[in-house]
């Protein structure tokens, strides 16, 4: 029993408010159950997970309804965003874009509004906990296994963890585990550090003085999802190098 007050202590602290109250600290390790389905708990970040996911796929389904060839400014600004998807992919990857867009868009863009969800009253970020960001960079490690086991085929991509020598299978596997480790830690630590810092400063100095800080807690979104995006096109571009029956970009794939 002392124990486990011992650990309900560490968990959770308090902070002097304002007007002499105070101010309930929690681990950002710690997620309460809002519900159970069965046995299984569900989540805070897992509810808000799935109304991001609804809001995509709701939005994707409306957005592409209407495609024309003589497009409205919206289908103008979808395009571009596309286009550049598409640029930044064949620029890193050096791979047709086609094969690759659903996965490296979803990802940017999930990610993006993942982040911007803190903008919203009583929302926490799902990106803000760290077993969102282990599944995202599960998603990637899953990936450069399987476009990498498709391009190569299965003997040739395992040949792979024996360069240059034998001797460097065992580094080659950490290097893998350890890419994976690194992209949930730094989306993680990203993420966490900008709510917990403008949740502190709301808390303490009030309402209007946090907005500077909100508008860069934006900018950081967008630059760590364009970086975890930049990455996980690296890391399965690393994977399809070297194949031995390269497909070189065509202009059917970048269209």
């Amino acid at each position: 029993m002392r124990r486990a007050r011992g650990r309900h202590r560490a968990v959770r602290g308090t902070a002097p408010g304002p007007c002499g109250g105070t101010i309930m600290i929690h681990s950002p390790l710690l997620t309460t159950p809002l519900f159970h389905a069965g046995p299984v708990p569900v989540t805070a970040p897992v509810v808000t997970t799935w109304a991001i996911m609804a809001v995509l796929v709701s939005g994707a389904a409306l957005a592409t309804r209407r495609l024309s060839l003589s497009p409205s400014k919206f289908q103008s600004v979808l395009e571009l965003l596309v286009t550049t998807i598409d640029a930044q992919i064949l620029d890193t990857m050096q791979a047709e874009p086609h094969r690759y867009r659903s996965l490296i868009g979803t990802l940017f863009v999930f990610i993006l509004i993942s982040n911007c969800s803190s903008l919203i009253p009583g929302v926490e970020p799902p990106t803000a906990h760290l077993e969102t960001d282990a599944a995202l960079a599960l998603v990637v490690f899953c990936a450069t296994v399987f476009y990498g086991v498709r391009t190569r085929g299965v003997l040739r991509y395992l040949a792979t963890f024996a360069e240059p020598t034998w001797i460097m299978i065992p580094l080659n596997v950490v290097e893998q585990i350890t890419r994976t480790f690194s992209l949930t830690v730094r989306l993680f630590g990203n993420v966490m550090s900008g709510v917990f810092v403008v949740g502190i400063v709301l808390s303490l100095a009030g309402l209007l003085v946090p907005i500077p800080l909100m508008a860069l807690d934006l900018l950081t979104g967008a630059v760590q999802a364009y970086i975890f995006t930049v990455l996980a096109m690296v890391f399965i571009g690393a994977a399809l190098a070297d194949s031995p029956n390269p497909k070189k970009p065509t202009a059917e794939g970048t269209s």
